[in-house]
């Protein structure tokens, strides 16, 4: 359950997760991109040990390694770990360190610190999986469990919007005719905008346009093109702008390669680092039949809508734009990767003969088809989801829309109508 202390603090749907995390022995390692919140989440973990846990503030440690004076504290390993074994001989220590990439070595760094035994628990942060991935991976194994925090869900924009809608969400309760239709509109004003903290709690278009102007330049243009030190800064930021209205489409690498005049090494290159940075997710197809089903093009959506609508210099509202199906798909593809479990995958579907399903859930043995339609009227079955109910018989399926809500019935399968605020409790009755 979310919790709004003022208007600009908004307790989390992961921060649950994160505070159960604080008992255990593993590294709590909390990634995502750039000002989604993790910098917050880091400060309300340490208010949680301080105030409900009763912790002494000087057993907890906050570092932050954009500042420079405490990124200098952590360039000798050897020092810190004397140190912190002085500070941890009576009483546990909380040692939270924010953007911990920024460490020299950092997973040989932190391994070194875990492994010393100390009574000292490590609760790090970082930006990007890049470097996250290249020096924790091997160096971490069994030694931490990573937290994805990605920008706002429609659920915490909803609370920055209307409390009372989202209990009514929250708490499974059936929204009046004008409700629906407040929640659509506010649906569609996230798709647009995203959920970005900053831009969400913006009060003027005007300044959402600054923000993500601010974070499409310093994330995309600087931070990442920095990293990797590409020389040809033009090509990858066409190529960002390429994949934004390609979104919910088939990559093809070689066409790619012909627009932007860059050979297919370095095209991949560029995709695998907005992904491993958190700007965009790939979506793997799903097959059975390799002899009727696609099974080597991926398709790419922006982990957040506002950035991808940035790209595009589009802020257009859905039902005035050209990519509207584009624009909605986008978002719910937002909304699935959140609500998914453990076990959960989104994959595609598509056959050699068109037949095509924008996400499926792959949960253990079940397979949940959804199509997003922006603009339907009838309940007529979209041929993808006949096609698939004919080769897999699934149990449910779902039409995420704006403008229809029912429940229709094809051979064993029950297929929802359901507009996009009723995704997540879909999902959640799966």
């Amino acid at each position: 359950m979310l919790k709004i202390e003022n208007k600009n603090l908004i307790e989390r749907e992961i921060f649950s997760k994160l505070v159960t995390h604080l008992d255990k022995l593993e590294i709590t390692l909390i990634v995502g991109a750039r000002q989604v919140g993790k910098t917050v989440l880091l400060g309300m973990l340490k208010n949680e040990l301080i105030k409900k846990r009763k912790v002494n503030p000087d057993n907890i440690l906050y570092f932050n390694l954009d500042i420079m004076r405490d990124w200098e504290f952590f360039q000798n390993q050897s020092n810190l770990i004397e140190f912190l074994k002085e500070k941890s001989h009576k009483n546990k220590i909380y040692l939270i360190v924010d953007e911990a990439q920024r460490v020299p070595e950092c997973g040989r760094f932190f391994k070194g610190v875990y492994d010393s035994n100390l009574n000292v628990k490590l609760i790090l942060s970082g930006s990007s999986s890049l470097e996250l991935n290249t020096q924790f991976k091997e160096s971490l194994t069994g030694r931490k469990r990573v937290f994805h925090v990605f920008s706002f869900s429609f659920f915490e924009f909803l609370m920055t919007r209307d409390k009372n809608l989202a209990r009514i969400l929250e708490e499974g309760k059936t929204p009046s005719f004008i409700s629906k239709q407040k929640l659509n509109l506010l649906f569609e004003e996230y798709a647009v905008w995203g959920g970005y903290p900053r831009v969400v709690l913006s009060n003027t278009k005007e300044e959402k346009q600054e923000i993500l102007a601010e974070l499409y330049t310093s994330y995309i243009e600087k931070d990442i093109v920095g990293f990797l030190k590409i020389k040809n800064k033009l090509g990858f930021s066409k190529l960002v702008k390429l994949l934004a209205g390609q979104t919910g489409q088939l990559v093809n690498i070689s066409e790619l390669s012909n627009s932007l005049n860059l050979d297919r090494g370095t095209i991949e290159r560029y995709i695998n680092a907005i992904e491993d940075t958190f700007v965009v997710s790939s979506l793997l197809p799903f097959f059975k039949n390799s002899r009727q089903e696609i099974i080597k093009q991926n398709k790419i959506y922006f982990n957040d809508s506002g950035l991808r609508n940035y790209a595009l210099g589009n802020f257009s509202l859905i039902k005035e734009r050209m990519d509207s199906g584009f624009v909605l798909e986008n978002a719910v593809f937002k909304e699935i990767l959140l609500h998914l479990t453990v076990f959960g995958k989104i994959r595609f579907w598509r056959t050699k003969q068109g037949s095509e399903i924008d996400f499926l859930i792959l949960e253990r043995e079940k397979i949940v088809p959804i199509e997003v339609k922006s603009n339907i009227k009838k309940t007529i079955i979209p041929s993808g989801i006949r096609s698939f109910i004919k080769t897999y018989i699934p149990e449910r399926a779902a039409v995420v829309n704006l403008s229809l809500e029912t429940t229709v019935k094809k051979e064993n399968t029950i297929i929802y109508y359901i507009y996009p605020f009723q995704l997540g409790r879909f999902l959640a009755n799966e």
